[in-house]
């Protein structure tokens, strides 16, 4: 009854979330003219009319990018709490075993070489080269990671740490360097792309990013059975008959495939892959059958209000949603650890 409660209270927030994302802009939207333009699409109150105006902005401006914040945030919370499920740990997260590392250097590369070497394909993909770079490192750098993993044919979980904690840094200095060797203008459109925004959003994005997010959504919650079993460790997993090896392999796909994605099109969004399953585990327990879906809603949720938050909390200055995401999720999960260290830590 109370996780029933639980996802009552998600999805009536992010209803609510993004209908008040949807209102709130330069262009105040009543909140009954937002309802009433999705009721006039879907056929419903025709006879009703509707300012023309506030159609547009909904349709065309800020539709996609609210649909690019519930699609991001459902990718990274939902990725999170399958990690965390692998590594049996409540403080792990995506960028962990490097995903986001990957992106992130394979982004700054095509920022500083679209002028000069991939002129070509700068004409032929336009805004899509980035994004399609940015997934291709975060495929790589997981690709990398999981074959590092591997003891005996099979992946270890430690080991993925530790070679995720190595390419993190090799990553790292590697995109440390290309941004020095950047010019002004390289520099200041990587600070933004790494510090994360949606105001890139449009249709096109949605759609794009929608087909990599799908799967991962709605498969990784069918897997929340087999990572309880993780928690008893992999030996007494495999005892009750959990492939262990292809469940693994399963999750790392799956995630690499939503936060590459997510990643690709929004730039670096820290802290939501690992406050929002945390959160989750903490309200409704640490049944990942129930953490995995709900940690896919909460992130939307989360991420559409701190959207919200970057556009209007220093009007007409737009925030980098990253800096916005920081800044919400540490005092929050300060409080949960302070709160009750010892469920946090075991």
């Amino acid at each position: 009854m109370r996780r029933k409660l639980i996802y009552l209270v998600l999805i009536v927030g992010l209803v609510f979330s993004i209908a008040f994302s949807l209102g709130i802009g330069a262009v105040k939207i009543p909140i009954k003219d937002v309802f009433l333009v999705f009721a006039q699409k879907i056929g419903m109150f025709k006879s009703l009319s509707v300012d023309e105006m506030y159609d547009g902005v909904i349709t065309v401006v800020r539709l996609p990018r609210v649909m690019m914040g519930v699609l991001v945030g459902a990718a990274l919370g939902v990725s999170g709490a399958a990690i965390q499920g692998v590594f049996r740990n409540p403080l792990a997260e995506p960028s962990l075993i490097g995903i986001s590392a990957g992106a992130s250097l394979f982004a700054v590369l095509i920022i500083v070489l679209e002028s000069v070497m991939l002129a070509a394909m700068s004409k032929l993909l336009g805004i899509y080269l980035l994004a399609l770079g940015a997934f291709i490192g975060a495929c790589i750098a997981a690709f990398t990671v999981y074959q590092l993993s591997k003891m005996e044919g099979k992946p270890n979980v430690a080991t993925m740490l530790l070679a995720g904690i190595a390419i993190n840094a090799l990553a790292g200095a590697l995109t440390g360097l290309v941004t020095y060797l950047s010019t002004e203008q390289e520099l200041r459109t990587i600070t933004f792309w790494m510090l994360g925004s949606l105001g890139g959003a449009s249709w096109e994005a949605v759609i794009a990013l929608f087909c990599f997010v799908l799967a991962p959504v709605f498969i990784l919650p069918f897997l929340g059975k087999p990572l309880n079993a993780f928690a008893l460790g992999e030996v007494q997993a495999e005892q009750l008959g959990i492939p262990v090896n292809r469940v693994k392999l399963q999750v790392i796909i799956l995630s690499t495939m939503a936060v590459g994605a997510a990643v690709a099109v929004s730039g670096v969004i820290g802290f939501v892959g690992l406050l929002v399953p945390h959160s989750m585990r903490l309200l409704g327990g640490v049944d990942n059958r129930f953490v995995i879906p709900a940690s896919a809603i909460f992130g939307a949720l989360i991420l559409t209000l701190a959207d919200l938050v970057s556009r209007v909390i220093i009007d007409p200055i737009e925030l980098p949603i990253g800096v916005i995401t920081a800044l919400i999720g540490t005092p929050m999960f300060l409080y949960i650890l302070f709160k009750d260290k010892k469920r946090v830590l075991n």
